[in-house]
């Protein structure tokens, strides 16, 4: 389940970095960097970045924990 929810954390984080990088061509057509930040923020496929990298994080933490459970609870320990 880890690896699962980590694959479709890297995937929706490239797809929201790459409309960032498509979005960047706003500011050679005049727009401010503030400008620019406040257009991708109200996009939803840039927030797919976030998301993304939220359900990595989340999938990283999960499999630590467990790597806790395993060595505190095993057999040897006493």
């Amino acid at each position: 389940m880890k690896w699962i929810l980590m694959l479709f954390g890297i995937l929706l984080t490239s797809i929201g970095l790459s409309f960032i990088l498509f979005y960047t061509n706003l500011m050679t057509m005049g727009y401010s960097f503030f400008e620019f930040v406040q257009f991708i923020s109200k996009r939803v496929e840039c927030l797919l970045f976030l998301i993304g990298w939220i359900l990595i994080v989340v999938s990283i933490e999960r499999s630590r924990k467990n790597v806790f459970l395993l060595r505190y609870r095993s057999k040897f320990w006493k």
